[in-house]
């Protein structure tokens, strides 16, 4: 609790005679209450990574930084895993920790988290719900949650933006309490609560918010108390690692007990009571449905009409799934004669869902006979309306009437109609439209390749692998930039896109703007599969499985941060030298997921998580070099390359086809432009990328078998331009220009002065 009261933007309301904190009422959504509470909190750090729909939570609290709410350490990580790690780090020193995710970026952290529990250091995390791919899908339900059932850290649900913010309170007294001591997960529905606006409240003074939780217990281990040296994450083995699970189990356990304490000293001052059942109309009920989160609320309206007809229903929605409460369980439904669990995710082959196998074994112990349906509804962020838990209730009724219904099926899927099926419109492109334009040979006496590229006007002859008619964003750099570089390639291409906008934009189903063989898996794997993709064509080939003339390029796309958390697949693919080529496009950030800071952010660079104002000046460290980085693993070719200099871009796609095919992986990065996020004119791209090459903030260069080579100086030609008037061309940027920013201005301008030096010296002698 670094800042003190006195500093905060808060009207300093203190508690009046009630007992009950004077409180603000607003209109905001999950995220921002789940921002507003860590704010509040003030946790020492939050280790994030972006992913739809829980990135805002990281947004909404750089902005709050930059205003001086909080002083949270916000560390942008290289992926979930990473994030992870740093929160398990920074919860091993001691300190009070943060993180939020979704989907498959809860699935890449998954490992990570049973050693946090397992080691019993606590921490918040907050789940905002979304499916797991595949096939990609970024709309809430609750298949990522269901991965986290057995990591051992116990789970609040929270069904609306008004418990997003109580329970992520509740959540930091429940993981410190002395009895518990682990690491609790609060669960929030993607889009349906995370972004969707409610009337909520929130203490109008950080003060209510501190004094529940307190100050951050003291007496247990720690990884910088130098005087008292520990071991953290030993190995063990039989019998302690099973005393030690044992401990753990009973922790949990515990978990729901304390809960319920927590919850009614949380009441007393804020006039709001959680049960860890949230029980409707479940008195006299014959029959209910059990949801979990916001589809709750609208079998609660059902309910209502229901019970106007003389009908006896009612609505079960746990608050807490982890412990699951057993006990309120059993009691609130040992009188229901029917009761159907719906599941907005599936245990594929278990005839139904988690939830309710657990619902089945609660009411096994005690020997009920109460009729057990399920129904898996929702997936993929399908809505669910008032009549959906309409039929819901009415499949009750029928079963209690005796008809036989199946005890497991789906809800709101329905048959395919091959008529609709979309017809194939492009017919698959000929070796004629794409081969015979750009020619590459090697010189046998001194092994440099020579190009012969045509003039653009006559490459236009030459078939586009990307049909027109995607969902980029207008003046969006990615697909000129693509395009410019596909222009260098010939004959038959195979192309996988890792995440970003260029995959989201041009393959949503049914259609897909891809004339040649596409393939999409994770985000951060890209290269680890094309490397498999490309193994298996040629031992295919060896074996004659398949028959083909020329071979097969392959070329990964990557881009909006996909060599963050995908450089490790990346380095491997590059070291074990694979037979393809890797293609950045680098737009500065991951515009995708709502332009949060990427490693490639330049310094200064203002992003959703890199804001400005009086706390920050945009993002407080250089970009990385990825090229460099790339050189460094000796691969064959790597090159920079931009569509505002288009023959240069095309004579290095050539090139890196040619090293893809003889000798190994090439790897190029393209500088696009984002107008939308770059906060720039639509039309303007071609001249902000071209300034950034001329500013030698981007240089052209190559690097052929070790030997750099710049391709294009602006020096010799008169043509650089300071980076100021790079700069200047974008919104992002301008604030580096206004006197405030001087420092942060120069330290950028040194950084791009030193890479270019260190260029020029690497073009001057091929040792270096």
């Amino acid at each position: 609790m670094a800042i003190l009261e006195s500093n905060l933007t808060s009207d300093g309301s203190v508690e009046n005679q009630t007992g009950v904190y004077e409180q603000t009422t607003d209109f905001r959504s999950g995220n921002e209450m789940a921002a507003r509470a860590a704010a509040q909190i003030n946790y020492h750090l939050m280790g994030f990574y972006p992913i739809t729909p829980s990135t805002e939570i990281a947004e909404y609290l750089d902005e709050m930084k930059v205003e001086g709410e909080h002083d949270i350490v916000m560390v942008p990580a290289d992926g979930e895993h990473g994030a992870a790690g740093v929160c398990y780090g920074a919860a091993v020193a001691g300190g009070r920790v943060f993180n939020a995710t979704s989907a498959n970026g809860f699935l890449y952290m998954l490992e990570q988290l049973p050693v946090q529990s397992g080691t019993r250091f606590p921490m918040v995390l907050n789940l905002v719900t979304r499916s797991v791919s595949g096939p990609l899908d970024i709309r809430g339900d609750h298949s990522d949650l269901y991965y986290g059932l057995n990591v051992g850290w116990p789970i609040l649900l929270a069904k609306e933006p008004q418990a997003v913010y109580d329970m992520n309170i509740i959540a930091l007294r429940l993981a410190e309490h002395k009895d518990i001591r682990l690491p609790v997960i609060v669960a929030s529905d993607g889009f349906f609560t995370s972004h969707q606006k409610r009337r909520v409240q929130y203490f109008s003074s950080r003060e209510a918010v501190q004094r529940f939780v307190g100050e951050m217990p003291n007496g247990y281990l720690h990884a910088l108390d130098v005087n008292h040296p520990i071991t953290i994450g030993p190995y063990m083995n039989d019998p302690d690692y099973i005393n030690n699970k044992f401990q753990q189990s009973n922790a949990m356990f515990e978990a729901e007990r304390v809960f319920a304490e927590l919850t009614e000293e949380y009441a007393k001052i804020s006039g709001r009571k959680y049960e860890v059942l949230d029980l409707y109309q479940m008195e006299d009920a014959e029959i209910a449905v059990f949801l979990l989160n916001s589809a709750s609320d609208t079998a609660k309206d059902v309910v209502d009409e229901l019970r106007a007809q003389g009908i006896k229903a009612g609505v079960i929605a746990p608050n807490m799934i982890r412990p699951f409460p057993v006990k309120a369980i059993q009691h609130a439904l040992k009188d229901v004669k029917v009761v159907l669990v719906g599941e907005r995710a599936e245990s594929f082959g278990g005839h139904g869902g988690n939830m309710t196998f657990e619902v089945k074994a609660a009411l096994q112990e005690i020997h009920a006979e109460t009729k057990v349906l399920t129904r898996i509804y929702g997936l993929g962020g399908k809505d669910f309306f008032a009549k959906d838990a309409e039929a819901f209730f009415q499949s009750c009724i029928d079963a209690m009437n005796g008809q036989d219904l199946p005890a497991f099926d789906y809800h709101g899927h329905m048959p395919g109609n091959t008529e609709a099926m979309p017809q194939q419109l492009l017919q698959p492109l000929t070796k004629e439209q794409t081969t015979g334009f750009v020619s590459v040979e090697k010189d046998e006496q001194t092994g440099q390749l020579k190009v012969k590229v045509p003039p653009l006007r006559a490459l236009t002859a030459k078939a586009r692998r990307l049909a027109p008619g995607h969902g980029a964003c207008p003046g969006c750099g990615i697909f000129p930039g693509v395009e410019t570089f596909l222009r260098g390639i010939e004959g038959d291409v195979v192309v996988l896109y890792q995440t970003g906008c260029a995959m989201v934009t041009t393959t949503g189903y049914p259609y897909s703007s891809h004339k040649v063989t596409y393939i999409h898996n994770l985000f951060q794997n890209g290269a680890a599969t094309l490397s498999g993709t490309v193994e298996m064509f040629h031992e295919r080939k060896r074996r004659g499985e398949i028959e083909i003339g020329d071979d097969i390029t392959f070329v990964m796309v990557t881009g909006d941060g996909g060599m963050d958390i995908g450089m490790g697949p990346a380095i491997g693919a590059a070291l074990r030298n694979h037979k393809m080529i890797i293609l950045e496009y680098d737009n500065e950030g991951y515009m995708n997921t709502g332009a949060q800071l990427s490693y490639s952010t330049p310094l200064g660079h203002m992003t959703a998580t890199s804001n400005v104002g009086g706390q920050s000046s945009g993002k407080s460290f250089h970009h990385k070099d990825t090229p460099q980085l790339m050189a460094a693993t000796n691969i064959p070719y790597v090159f920079t390359g931009t569509e505002a200099f288009a023959q240069d871009l095309i004579k290095k796609a050539a090139k890196a086809q040619w090293y893809a095919k003889h000798e190994g992986l090439a790897y190029g990065k393209i500088l696009i432009a984002c107008p939308l996020n770059w906060k720039a004119a639509d039309d303007a791209g071609n001249t902000i990328v071209g300034a950034a090459v001329n500013s030698c903030f981007f240089p052209l260069y190559e690097v052929e078998n070790g030997i750099t080579t710049i391709t294009y100086n602006p020096e010799e030609k008169n043509k650089r331009v300071p980076a100021s008037e790079w700069l200047k061309l974008m919104g992002k940027t301008k604030h580096l220009l206004k006197p405030e920013y001087e420092t942060q201005l120069k330290r950028f301008e040194e950084e791009v002065e030193r890479r270019w030096v260190r260029l020029k010296a690497k073009h001057e002698n091929p040792y270096l």
